[in-house]
């Protein structure tokens, strides 16, 4: 008998404080496509996942790197994505290369949106905003996480990051993965290049590596929507999701402020469980 999996994509489109999410996905518990909105969010259950030459097709939705067509009750339209940003190299690091309980991936930290989708009869265009793709898979989501992501900057900037309770050969340790794409320049800061956690919650994040600092301060607004997330392959239990979360970002880099941005556009997660 195998051992239980899930595996599941992000795919989200942005155009200011307009905000739709849509995570297609596998588990032991069935195929599945969710969406998720500052107005709220919705599971649809599906026969079947089947990826084949690049696409992902669930019922009668298609997801790839050059777009999205969706076709779910109440909710329909087909967006054209521009050019991915994909990282230099795999945001797990070295732990790629061990049987972990989650496995993230960043597929795209920005790109530009063309389309619409019809939600309830109501139109929302993406023309001109921005996405974001990444994928989880593994057994289980963490135990205790926070996630953050935020690309709604007044500048061309993209920023991820998860901090998690890891567990890795019998023990436990809080790891960290997070990039910031300023313009043409990349920072990451991570578990396996030394990151040192220097606070972590729903209001605030301090990372420090190397000659850098990044500070992340956090406001999320009241409208957290559930979703379902994978606990030893199943679908089984609840987070929750807020789409409208304020943001300020600064980063240090040998001294010097790089970055000093705010979005009130951000969308993050904060879970703890035992």
């Amino acid at each position: 008998m195998g051992k239980p999996y899930f595996e599941g994509w992000y795919f989200k489109h942005q155009k200011g404080e307009d905000i739709i999410a849509f995570i297609p996905g596998r588990a032991e518990s069935g195929a599945f496509v969710q969406m998720i909105s500052p107005l709220g969010s919705r599971f649809f259950a599906m026969p079947e996942l089947v990826q084949q030459d690049g696409f992902i097709r669930v019922g009668n939705c298609v997801f790839s790197s050059s777009g999205c067509k969706v076709d779910l009750p109440g909710i329909h339209g087909e967006i054209t994505y521009g050019t991915l940003t994909p990282l230099v190299s795999d945001i797990m690091g070295p732990f790629r290369f061990f049987p972990m309980e989650c496995r993230h991936g960043v597929i795209s930290m920005g790109h530009s949106l063309y389309g619409s989708i019809c939600l309830d009869r109501q139109m929302h265009h993406f023309d001109g905003g921005m996405g974001y793709i990444e994928k989880d898979s593994g057994t289980s989501f963490p135990s205790a996480y926070q996630w953050v992501q935020c690309n709604d900057f007044p500048l061309p900037c993209s920023i991820m990051v998860s901090i998690a309770r890891v567990p890795f050969y019998g023990i436990r340790f809080r790891g960290c993965i997070c990039v910031i794409v300023l313009g043409k320049k990349c920072y990451r800061f991570a578990t396996y290049d030394g990151v040192r956690i220097l606070a972590a919650d729903s209001k605030h994040i301090r990372l420090a590596q190397g000659q850098s600092l990044l500070e992340i301060d956090l406001k999320p607004s009241s409208f957290a929507h559930p979703l379902y997330a994978p606990k030893l392959g199943q679908m089984s239990y609840t987070i929750r999701e807020c789409c409208s979360a304020e943001i300020q970002v600064r980063l240090w880099d040998k001294g010097i402020l790089v970055l000093d941005t705010a979005s009130k556009h951000a969308t993050c997660e904060f879970v703890r469980h035992n």
